[in-house]
């Protein structure tokens, strides 16, 4: 696949590189050149200097031939534009666009971009770590709205179904690992000692899961 990143900071960095190691066909965009010292020297993609949203600037970066574009410079105006571009007039499949203000979220939602917000969702995987440490939260989606745990089974669990621990749109079973092996889970699917499950659950369910778990 082919990838453009518009902005060459921490964030574009890593997230260039990174992409580039998964194989993928990578182009950093960034107005100061020296800002692609970050990428190292094993970064194998192409390096374009100039502005992102700047159409010539994004011809060059082949942006017609392209399956994705982050926009993560440093300014919130200058993302949604490039994100805007990439989208209304390049056709992009995929556009990501960076907000330090998660307040404008809404707006852009509106828009149809697709946002990340790392302070909204950096607040909010810090006070799910402090309030929830029990739980081992392996992935977290969107802004932290929803999350993947990993927990050991507790032995309440043992000898039950999945169904029975299931609650629509709060949390749901979704894996499970037994004697070193992983499975889809099934709603017929018991429970045993040892197990270890993996479980989809809102923010607002977590405190709920604790108490089934016999978590304090």
């Amino acid at each position: 696949m082919k990838m453009i990143i518009v902005g060459c900071g921490r964030m574009g960095a890593d997230l260039a590189k990174l992409l580039n190691q998964r194989g993928q066909h990578v182009t950093v965009v960034d107005k100061d050149p020296t800002a692609f010292e970050r990428l190292g020297s094993h970064f194998s993609g192409r390096t374009i200097a100039g502005v992102g949203f700047d159409r010539d600037v994004l011809l060059k970066a082949e942006i017609e031939h392209v399956d994705g574009l982050a926009a993560v410079t440093s300014s919130d105006e200058a993302n949604v534009v490039t994100a805007q571009v990439a989208r209304q007039v390049f056709h992009v499949p995929k556009v990501v666009a960076r907000l330090y203000d998660p307040r404008q979220t809404e707006i852009y939602h509106r828009l149809g971009l697709e946002t990340i917000s790392p302070l909204d969702w950096g607040t909010q995987r810090i006070a799910d770590l402090l309030l929830h440490s029990q739980l081992n939260v392996v992935l977290s989606l969107g802004s932290g709205e929803t999350e993947i745990v990993e927990v050991a089974v507790p032995q309440q669990w043992v000898g039950r179904s999945m169904k029975d621990i299931d609650i629509p749109s709060e949390l749901m079973v979704i894996a499970y690992t037994r004697r070193s092996h992983a499975y889809v889970a099934n709603l017929g699917m018991v429970f045993e000692e040892h197990d270890i499950v993996h479980i989809c659950v809102v923010r607002s369910a977590v405190d709920r899961l604790n108490k089934m778990l016999g978590l304090n």
